[in-house]
């Protein structure tokens, strides 16, 4: 009995251990579920995502600094990206003013920029309140964001977010080099 149930158990434990996590990267933050509306003022839940990576982050349409550098950085990515023959990437960006930036707002934002929203995957999210957005940040991101009288503080991370739906590593998008934009495609590349 002993002969038959030890390879049984081997067998059993080399299966699991394959079954693990296919997405590795410096950490795994479970995203939590959210329904949030785009540029278009069409409803986007995290399940329109999966079993795609996409690159999140935070931003408000009135920030002249950070905010603007980030998109570019992931205008940039998404280049490198289709480069190297890569198109299926999604590029997230939560906003973290939503009294201000409705999908009206969103959609120039992005148009302004370059941003073509007809190949599907830009999406700029909003449709909250403040609350709600800093909490998701927090909790699934572990971003910080703060209001003040009238501007916001927030991390300035580009996350990766793999196909399971956990963010699993990240680059700072408002000192991207084309060095870590590289690095980032290295990474993503092989996962494909």
């Amino acid at each position: 009995m002993k002969k038959i149930l030890y390879p049984v158990i081997l067998f059993s434990i080399v299966l699991l251990a394959a079954c693990g996590g296919k997405y590795e990267g410096d950490f795994s933050y479970e995203i939590q579920d959210f329904t949030y509306t785009n540029q278009d003022g069409e409803q986007v839940s995290k399940s329109d995502f999966e079993g795609k990576f996409w690159i999140a982050d935070f931003i408000y349409t009135t920030c002249e600094t950070e905010c603007p550098q980030m998109t570019y950085s992931k205008q940039k990515i998404e280049r490198a990206l289709h480069e190297e023959g890569i198109k299926d990437v999604e590029f997230v960006s939560f906003s973290i003013d939503p009294d201000n930036d409705t999908p009206e707002v969103l959609k120039e934002y992005g148009e302004v920029r370059g941003i073509d929203f007809e190949e599907g995957n830009w999406t700029f999210l909003t449709g909250y309140d403040f609350d709600t957005i800093k909490e998701f940040a927090v909790k699934s991101f572990k971003v910080p964001v703060e209001k003040f009288d009238d501007t916001f503080m927030h991390g300035t991370h580009l996350m990766i977010v793999s196909p399971e739906g956990n963010a699993i590593k990240y680059f700072n998008g408002y000192t991207m080099t084309d060095e870590q934009i590289n690095e980032l495609v290295q990474f993503i590349k092989p996962m494909l």
